[in-house]
């Protein structure tokens, strides 16, 4: 699955217990009618992952949908979902590269000189 919206958060990341399990949060808002704040969890190796992106960005992310049950101390069975990234992807046009493959503006060509009526179109469309 997948989400997509704007980084609205990132947490930083945060190590549990005595083997050192590393979880980091992201917080991404939907761009639709009713845009919605979904936090999902990168864990382990994949915390490093949002290193490079920051606020505000335009994002892809890719995730997995997980689910427990847990029962208490006292018999009482409950469920909990989260939504674990497993991959982002930057949506923003790159900056960088200094506008490789992308023409020129339509103003920047010299119109043509060599023109005659006798030239014709004789595309069928």
């Amino acid at each position: 699955m997948e989400v997509q919206g704007k980084i609205k958060l990132i947490g930083d990341t945060k190590t549990f217990g005595n083997n050192g399990f590393r979880k980091r949060e992201l917080v991404v808002t939907t761009e639709e009618q009713y845009p919605q704040h979904l936090m999902i969890e990168f864990v382990q190796d994949k915390t490093d992952l949002l290193d490079t992106y920051q606020v505000g960005q335009p994002v892809k992310v890719g995730v997995n949908l997980r689910g427990r049950e847990w029962v208490s101390p006292q018999g009482e069975t409950k469920y909990f979902n989260s939504i674990q990234g497993w991959r982002i992807e930057n949506l923003q046009p790159s900056q960088s590269g200094g506008g490789q493959n992308v023409p020129p503006p339509a103003d920047q060509f010299e119109p043509a000189q060599d023109f005659k009526d006798e030239d014709y179109d004789d595309l069928p469309f």
